[in-house]
């Protein structure tokens, strides 16, 4: 039960977070999570508040990625399994509690994805570019190496909510 405060104080701590690099950082900046055992970059000016894992209602007939709906600050959010969504199979997180990360409000779409980690907050100078994504949708962005060598996966959120199989729970 001590990990319920730490859990309760988490948005608020990374949104405090997400304030200084977002304004102080010159270049490029994103949100890193880990979903399915592979590495994201959400840039941060498209994602928004960041939840613990809450109960969730599931929705008859959905597409298996589609986890169902969570009452997020008294709002209804759609909540996807990122890695299932993208073909990677479920999301796999056993050590940590999953997170849901919100879509920034200027989308106007009330959904989250499911994450199985958050990795921090990462910058330009941080990664150096691994290459374009061949043939991909248009929510794929840049795939990025860190300095461990590690390779990141741009997903640009904002055209992910406009992508015809995002749209499309319903199976």
């Amino acid at each position: 039960m001590s990990s319920q405060p730490a859990l309760r104080e988490l948005p608020t701590r990374v949104g405090d977070e997400v304030q200084p690099a977002a304004s102080t950082s010159p270049g490029r900046s994103w949100l890193a999570v880990e979903s399915a055992g592979h590495r994201f970059l959400f840039p941060l000016t498209e994602a928004g508040e960041i939840f613990p894992m809450v109960p969730l209602m599931p929705l008859p007939h959905a597409q298996a990625w589609f986890l169902g709906v969570a009452n997020l600050r008294g709002h209804l959010h759609g909540v996807v399994d990122l890695g299932r969504f993208l073909g990677l199979g479920a999301s796999e997180s056993v050590r940590e509690p999953t997170m849901l990360v919100a879509f920034n409000s200027a989308f106007e779409v009330n959904a989250a994805l499911r994450v199985d980690r958050l990795a921090g907050l990462r910058g330009e100078a941080d990664f150096s570019l691994e290459g374009d994504a061949a043939a991909a949708p248009a929510f794929v962005g840049q795939r990025l190496r860190d300095v461990d060598g590690r390779v990141w996966q741009e997903i640009h959120l904002g055209a992910l909510v406009r992508h015809e199989a995002f749209l499309k729970i319903l199976g």
